[in-house]
């Protein structure tokens, strides 16, 4: 059973890649005396984005330019972009475009498309007294957001079924070593006076859960009371 979500496909319905929440990732260019700053970060809703937006601009009001750009959902169902004052064209669809295309290092070797979503971009520009032209800029705008990416913390976000069992306290560390060693995703267990419940989350996909079922049958014997939940979307390691 493949339940690692690294390995997954990435159907845009069941799993996507995102940024890990926290600050605020960066990188800086400069480009002919212009400095351009980009700032992404993880956003759950378009209100989200626009604070970020927002506050960014705030903390750098001596810039002339703060052009954006974000994508939200599983298929990227919302897309936005803004030039902020730049040419038409030459900086926040590029900026879109750089978040859009961009594939992990995983997907890279596969030669599979990027499905990177959830995420807002903020490129701050301090012009430098020279003018780059749409070419220039266009480059400008997307290598920043690029550079960004590059070491950007990243995670899946995956559609799932959380997955509880019960088993008697001598049989919970066992049935845990088995479940980690069989690649499942274990999520911390919880006690009680007479029983253990342990948490897994699976895949929500036919497949993995008929196989998920299976595998705890034969782990337990069959003696483990088994509970599936229902489909949620969650951040579980792998990129």
């Amino acid at each position: 059973m493949s339940t690692d979500p690294a390995d997954l496909p990435a159907e845009p319905r069941v799993s996507y890649t995102v940024l890990r929440p926290g600050a605020p990732h960066t990188a800086e260019l400069e480009v002919r005396k212009s400095r351009f700053l980009a700032v992404l970060g993880r956003v759950d809703s378009e209100d989200e984005a626009r604070e970020l937006i927002a506050r960014t601009a705030a903390e750098h009001r001596d810039a002339r330019h703060h052009c954006t750009a974000f994508v939200l959902g599983p298929g990227r169902e919302v897309a936005r972009s803004s030039d902020d004052g730049e040419p038409s064209g030459t900086a926040g669809m590029p900026i879109l475009q750089a978040l859009t295309q961009y594939a992990t290092p995983r997907q890279h070797a596969a030669g599979a498309p990027g499905d990177l979503s959830d995420v807002c971009a903020v490129v701050v520009r301090w012009f430098g007294g020279v003018k780059l032209g749409a070419g220039g800029l266009v480059r400008a705008y997307s290598g920043a957001v690029s550079a960004a990416l590059q070491g950007a913390p990243l995670l899946r976000r995956l559609r799932c079924r959380e997955v509880d069992l019960t088993a008697a306290h001598a049989d919970a560390g066992r049935v845990e070593a088995e479940l980690r060693a069989q690649g499942f995703t274990v999520q911390p267990t919880d006690y009680d006076a007479a029983r253990a419940t342990l948490h897994l989350l699976v895949p929500d996909l036919p497949a993995e859960l008929r196989a998920a079922q299976e595998a705890l049958a034969s782990i337990t014997s069959g003696r483990a009371a088994v509970r599936l939940g229902p489909p949620r979307w969650r951040d579980v390691p792998g990129s």
